[in-house]
């Protein structure tokens, strides 16, 4: 596309003597024939170039270079300004208002050539570097909105999971159905602990406490649901399928239990008893975002989670009770003894349970991501 040049002066003769020898070196050029047509032209038709005479009514050459320049839009426009009377005394006012070159009257066509060639390629390199910092900024908008995106995923999910939905897999979590594995954590005589204890000690236990608990779901990749106080719900296999789902979670209890253990012993110095009761079950949930616009969670609905929730209660200080069909997945690698059939509330039927009392190690313990 030709470069567009605004040929700016007073006498029309003039104006048109330059736009003809222009347009016949393949240029684009508007005309103005004063300084305030001249401002109007650069607003509406953005000219790569500008040629101005010094000498006008109104707004002169010296006042719309000023004006050009005082504009951040314009600010980098490039300015050649003709001189008609002592050179030097006009060169240096136009040095001082920011004028990028000179002509001397009568002008020399070939040194017009060569100017406006010359400015031209200035222009072309200040509008292409003026691209990549656009897009660069566009970049680091979209880093820095990915970045925060991330941040408040990783507080639901593992940072792999949360990556990949940044990425672009946020299908990963509209509503769906899918097997997954709940683990329900609670703090068993915490009620009581919050009736005797300080503010600040209880704030100490629960920061001590999810500190914990945070670390080991990151390393067993987790996803967390439920977060409020001393209730925790955890679920394995979505938004993304991995693999032993069942397995990590019993795991991930042990390693929470064996964690948990000197927290406990700390805080029953003090003469406060807290342990750590832990429920898990396995089946298909329903699972999604919930929420409103001001607070969204990723959840899961159904009775695996509300399984989960009440065998956790069911389980003392210490202990970690499986539903039926995690013991049977699992009774390859875990020591169990039945309890029950449990009557729990919003279950019809009494419902098996089993209490963990260990896992069977075969050679290296496997390692998850």
């Amino acid at each position: 596309m030709a470069s567009r040049i605004l040929v700016v002066d007073d006498q029309r003769a003039n104006v048109e003597m330059m736009c003809g020898v222009l347009e016949a070196r393949g240029y684009e050029v508007l005309r103005a024939f004063d300084g305030a047509q001249a401002m109007e032209q650069v607003l509406s038709a953005s000219p790569d170039l500008v040629v101005a005479d010094i000498l006008m009514p109104g707004m002169d050459g010296y006042e719309l270079c000023r004006r050009l320049r005082a504009d951040p839009v314009t600010a980098l426009l490039p300015i050649v300004l003709v001189t008609s009377l002592d050179a030097q005394e006009e060169r240096i006012k136009g040095l001082e208002v920011g004028a990028d070159d000179f002509l001397s009257k009568p002008v020399k066509w070939e040194e017009l050539f060569a100017r406006v060639r010359s400015l031209l390629r200035v222009k072309s390199l200040q509008d292409e570097l003026k691209e990549l910092n656009a897009r660069l900024e566009t970049r680091v908008r979209e880093q820095v909105a990915q970045l925060q995106r991330l941040s408040r995923l990783k507080r639901f999910f593992s940072r792999a999971v949360a990556e990949a939905i940044v990425a672009g897999g946020e299908e990963m979590l509209k509503p769906h159905r899918r097997e997954i594995t709940a683990v329900f954590l609670d703090l068993r005589g915490f009620t009581a602990f919050t009736d005797r204890a300080d503010p600040d000690e209880v704030l100490e236990l629960l920061r001590a406490y999810h500190q914990t608990l945070g670390e080991t779901v990151e390393h067993f990749g987790g996803t967390l649901e439920h977060f409020a106080g001393d209730g925790i719900m955890i679920f394995f296999s979505d938004p993304m399928p991995i693999d032993r789902p069942a397995e990590r979670a019993v795991r991930m209890a042990v390693a929470l239990q064996q964690a948990f253990t000197p927290i406990s012993a700390a805080w029953a110095k003090l003469g406060h008893g807290v342990g750590l009761g832990i429920g898990i079950a396995q089946g298909e949930a329903t699972l999604g975002v919930i929420g409103f616009e001001q607070r969204w969670e990723y959840a899961a609905i159904g009775n695996v989670p509300n399984l989960a929730a009440r065998l956790c209660g069911a389980a003392q200080a210490g202990e970690i009770m499986l539903d039926a069909q995690t013991e049977r997945d699992l009774a390859h690698m875990v020591e169990t003894e039945p309890v029950g059939p449990l009557t729990l509330r919003g279950f019809q039927q009494p419902v098996a349970a089993f209490r963990l009392k260990s896992i069977r190690e075969f050679g290296d313990s496997p390692r998850f991501a």
